[in-house]
């Protein structure tokens, strides 16, 4: 059922995780046994979050709630105090995945980019209607990691390798500068490859995961904080250098379950049967 049917198996193994050189909550570097499983090349799509809704009358949460409506980032006229993200995320009205900035806002998402407006019971919904699962965070990132081991880029070990831009993230000055027209999720693809296969592992969107977050910090790349989060991983197009340098596979936040923005989406895991 579900478009992304596209997967690729990882085997398993004991892979390091987690960086010692990095944000707090990444630690400890650690060695972990990850069994094997199957994910999604690319994150879930607006297209095929369009056939889920389609075929099932689906409403987001975003859509439905007391106050329907969900988080999106606006730019800055100018420079401004990173330590305060409210004066770059605002609650829109009627924001949701086919709304991405709202009821009054003539925008509408593109096929190709990453569903975004969805919380974590949205993207169960989706998994259980296309019979599949979200990752785990261990999963996640020994799959972004794509074969490398202790490199904290996805790619190696420089951020833009012989002056390449690997990833859709934050160019120019954060957040009233942005050097590639207008800030928002792109259509999947337009970046490399991991050495795994996997397309947009970093940048473009936060990707949800099934696994609890336990750390005590979080970055203003996206909005909120709350209670009993569940872990996000890959950073997304509002991570920037001078700021949130969250576009690597240790990388991870925490997003409230009922929570939803316009930089969070996710991608399928498939179960694996039994070896043997």
């Amino acid at each position: 059922m579900m478009v992304a049917d596209d997967f690729i198996t990882v085997p398993a193994g004991t892979y390091r995780l987690g960086s010692d050189d990095h944000y707090p909550e990444e630690r400890p570097a650690r060695r972990l046994r990850v069994e094997a499983f199957a994910l999604a090349r690319r994150p879930v799509t607006n297209g095929d979050f369009a056939r889920f809704a389609g075929e099932t009358g689906y409403v987001t949460e975003a859509e439905r709630g007391e106050r329907p409506g969900s988080a999106v980032f606006t730019m800055t006229a100018g420079p401004v105090d990173l330590h305060d993200p409210s004066q770059w995320w605002r609650f829109a009205e009627g924001a949701c995945w086919h709304a991405p900035k709202g009821r009054d806002d003539p925008a509408r998402p593109d096929p190709g980019a990453p569903v975004t407006h969805v919380t974590l019971a949205d993207a169960e919904a989706y998994c259980a209607w296309a019979g599949l699962r979200l990752p785990t965070e261990a999963e996640w990132e020994v799959a972004a990691r794509g074969g490398l081991e202790d490199a904290p880029y996805a790619w190696g070990k420089h951020f833009m390798p012989d002056g390449t831009l690997m990833a859709h993230v934050w160019t120019g000055a954060f957040p009233w500068y942005f050097a590639r027209g207008m800030p928002g999720p792109a259509p999947v693809g337009r970046y490399p490859a991991n050495g795994y296969g996997f397309l947009d592992m970093i940048g473009n969107v936060w990707e949800l995961t099934a696994s609890p977050f336990d750390g005590a910090a979080g970055c203003g790349c996206r909005p909120g904080g709350g209670t009993s989060p569940v872990a996000a991983k890959g950073g997304s197009f509002l991570c920037a250098g001078e700021y949130c340098q969250r576009y690597r596979p240790a990388a991870r936040i925490g997003v409230t379950p009922g929570d939803s923005s316009i930089n969070v989406g996710f991608r399928c895991a498939r179960r694996l049967p039994p070896a043997g």
